[in-house]
């Protein structure tokens, strides 16, 4: 349990969505904090489409399903409406991505002991051998390295689009105007994808110096990479990609 006051009244953006949010934003009022629900990202299902239904249908014919977030395994079956029955192993990354295939009545067979894809190749590659049939849903945004790596392992992989990644257009307002009177005290980021969509909207409104008066927090080391290609500085990035993690490691940067 987190006991500090390091962020107590202090507000923190919370780059979550209806649905997503509420977990978020419980650990942050724990702590004494103030929570700040700006969705800078969302997700839509893509138009169903010929490839979609082709490897639905043909799910039992596949040794490996990996997801790689709650959103794919949500998207996923909203598509998929058969009993699971002798479709393939599951493998998945991240706690929460686990957590919510468990509440389907799912078992994750395989789990990195990091939540990154590259910890997830390194790991996963012994379970691989050729001709090993690969399906991996994704956003429109994913990048292709795990899928990369398998086939140049010998494994045969359908990576299928599912859904796709924006920004809502109600948050552009409100996040600029909460910058621009200096509102927030830290901003938190859980994805390349909110950073992007975070920056567009400061560059566009010329906040930039008020963004520099911020606690900058992240998951991830593609998250961090990003936040310093944007010339931003981080001042906490867990080596555990949790939101639990980061809210920690933001109280440990306060505190000193």
């Amino acid at each position: 349990m987190i006991t500090s006051s390091a962020l107590l009244n202090k507000t923190v953006l919370v780059p979550r969505g209806a649905g997503h949010a509420k977990p978020f934003s419980q650990l942050v009022e724990k702590v004494g904090g103030i929570p700040v629900e700006i969705p800078l990202i969302a997700f839509r299902p893509i138009e169903a489409n010929h490839h979609l239904q082709k490897a639905l249908e043909r799910m039992d014919t596949y040794d490996w399903i990996v997801f790689t977030s709650n959103v794919t395994v949500e998207t996923f079956f909203s598509s998929y409406k058969k009993d699971w029955g002798d479709a393939p192993k599951v493998a998945v990354i991240g706690k929460r991505t686990e957590e919510v295939l468990r509440e389907r009545g799912l078992k994750s067979a395989f789990v990195p002991s990091a939540y990154v894809a590259e910890q997830f190749v390194e790991e996963f590659l012994p379970l691989i051998e050729k001709g090993t049939k690969v399906l991996i849903p994704k956003g429109n945004l994913a990048r292709e390295y795990i899928s990369s790596k398998l086939i140049d392992n010998g494994a045969m992989v359908d990576e299928i689009v599912i859904y796709e990644t924006y920004m809502p257009k109600e948050s552009s307002d409100k996040l600029a105007e909460m910058l621009s009177k200096d509102e927030l005290d830290v901003l938190t980021f859980t994805s390349p994808s909110t950073v992007d969509h975070f920056m567009s909207i400061v560059k566009e409104r010329h906040l930039e110096d008020h963004v520099n008066r911020c606690v900058i927090s992240c998951i991830g080391p593609v998250t961090e990479k990003k936040l310093y290609a944007h010339g931003l500085q981080v001042h906490a990035s867990p080596k555990e990609y949790t939101v639990k993690e980061m809210i920690k490691s933001t109280i440990e940067f306060l505190e000193k």
